[in-house]
């Protein structure tokens, strides 16, 4: 199979991958520019961030690379609008945004040239996408980490989605090395988006406490737990999701109002922040259902040199 451009709008990226926005600080400048040097679309994770904050990711990621860098934020986050407001006057390439949909982002995007991609789980969800103005659709399926918007496999969904749309489609979820990137792709998949894989680079931002959890990971110490948001969310067993799974009170005795709409169990900002700090014991650790398949932390470079050679060499099994 011969290597795919991804075309976004008039964005063009020579290798047809996304990096995963992976919040709280997981996803930031250093990654974002490695993954856009290698010819992929670098994405800043600006959930968690103040706007300040995800200003200065975004220049220092400009002053890296001259690749493609987007932003993703979450729906969920009270300063949504805030922050996209700010992205744009940063002049970022394109806006990625999922846990709920908004459909100011795209009069927003139409306005200032600034392509909007919306994660979805749905066909349905996709056409609407496309109808209010999307230039392509991240379709993520329930192997995928963190927030999850469906209990269906990817595998099942991507094909809907394909045959719904006009636009590009981007397959994620369980996609962790060049073989899956090309399954993806021979699926009908225009790009694939990976987040677990790049949160475990070395130019992630996560404490080594965090990388060396996640690699200790067996298949049995993946878990789902209810998310603040309102949402299921996929992340490894600890202390922590124990807790919550044994309806322990882990309730915040101070809130922030970080979210829009706050179910109040337990403070999903400050639980991601403890855990990429390296408090592996009482913070939450997102991750995909196939973390058990990855043994070491790699360079960016090196897991696009798999990904081109998995592409190249795919035959079907």
């Amino acid at each position: 199979m011969k290597i795919p451009d991804l075309r976004i709008g008039n964005l063009v990226a020579r290798i047809p991958v996304i990096q995963g926005g992976m919040a709280v600080k997981i996803s930031m400048a250093p990654l974002a520019a490695a993954v856009a040097e290698e010819g992929g679309i670098g994405i800043i994770a600006g959930s968690g961030l103040s706007v300040e904050e995800l200003r200065a990711e975004i220049r220092e990621a400009r002053k890296r690379t001259k690749g493609i860098i987007g932003v993703n934020i979450m729906f969920a986050v009270r300063e949504f609008a805030q922050l996209v407001q700010a992205s744009f006057e940063e002049k970022i390439d394109l806006l990625v945004s999922g846990a709920g949909f908004s459909r100011d982002m795209f009069t927003w995007g139409k306005e200032k040239g600034i392509p909007v991609v919306p994660i979805v789980s749905s066909a349905k969800l996709a056409k609407l996408s496309q109808k209010l103005g999307a230039a392509a659709v991240v379709v993520e399926g329930v192997e995928a980490g963190g927030h999850l918007g469906t209990d269906r496999s990817i595998h099942d969904i991507l094909p809907e989605v394909i045959e719904a749309v006009d636009i590009p489609v981007i397959g994620a979820g369980g996609v962790i090395d060049g073989q899956g990137v090309a399954e993806m792709l021979k699926k009908g998949a225009a790009g694939v988006q990976m987040g677990t894989r790049f949160a475990l680079s070395e130019e992630s931002s996560a404490a080594l406490a965090w990388k060396s959890e996640m690699l200790k990971a067996t298949q049995k110490d993946i878990v789902f737990i209810h998310s603040p948001v309102g949402l299921p969310g996929r992340g490894i067993k600890n202390p922590f999701t124990v807790a919550l799974d044994s309806d322990v009170d882990v309730a915040p005795t101070d809130c922030k109002g970080c979210l829009k709409s706050c179910e109040g169990n337990f403070c999903i900002m400050d639980r991601l922040i403890m855990a990429q700090q390296g408090d592996v014991q009482q913070g939450l650790i997102f991750s995909g259902a196939r973390v058990h398949k990855i043994n070491e932390v790699l360079s960016v470079h090196e897991i696009f040199e798999d990904i081109k050679k998995g592409i190249l060499s795919f035959k079907e099994v």
